[in-house]
């Protein structure tokens, strides 16, 4: 079953999500900064949204997507940005350094290193659903692909995978985890797809 977005809808999400990815890079590295490069053309290519500059110097690219659903533990790995134009998705070009995914309704946020990702889903794809989703902009109606992959998954076959609650409204949070292969979770239906 194919899923309608409104660009108004989607961007609202992103905003959000950018904005938690953001005060969770400054707060893990006080000292660094945070440049939002999503309007500039010579990263949009690259598929990164955000530049964390480390207090040692090193830079690293981020890219961020927001989820709204409630109840979805996976993630959707885009591998078709237009369908209609046939230009590849952001989880197969993207040369950001992390993928920081917010799933905005549960409250928390992930951190996949992007490259080991995409190295150990490669050979796997075949494995995941398809699912499409389609956005309209103004007039314009374009269609994504993404491989709909559970996060358990993601966290069993890539190392160093981090789950961090985000803060709840009096400010508090909890610390963050590295999320545990299935097979080592007590919690594993709290913590994992």
């Amino acid at each position: 079953m194919a899923r309608s977005f409104s660009m108004r809808g989607v961007q609202s999400a992103a905003d959000r999500a950018v904005q938690h990815a953001r005060a969770w890079m400054l707060e893990t590295e006080p000292g660094s900064r945070v440049h939002d490069v999503q309007l500039d053309p010579r990263f949009q290519h690259r598929g990164v949204d955000l530049l964390w500059e480390l207090p040692s110097g090193e830079v690293r690219g981020i890219e961020v997507k927001g989820d709204r659903n409630a109840t979805r533990r996976r993630y959707f790995f885009e591998l078709v940005s237009n369908l209609e134009k046939d230009t590849p998705g952001c989880f197969l070009y993207s040369g950001a350094d992390l993928l920081v995914y917010v799933f905005l309704s549960q409250g928390e946020l992930h951190v996949v290193p992007m490259k080991a990702a995409r190295e150990w889903f490669l050979p796997r794809a075949k494995e995941y659903p398809l699912k499409h989703a389609f956005t309209q902009t103004g007039a314009i109606r374009y269609t994504t692909v993404g491989a709909v992959v559970p996060v358990r998954d993601v966290a069993e076959g890539v190392p160093g995978v981090l789950r961090v609650p985000l803060k709840r409204r009096g400010g508090a949070k909890d610390a963050p985890e590295e999320v545990p292969p299935a097979s080592e979770s007590p919690q594993r239906q709290e913590t994992t797809g």
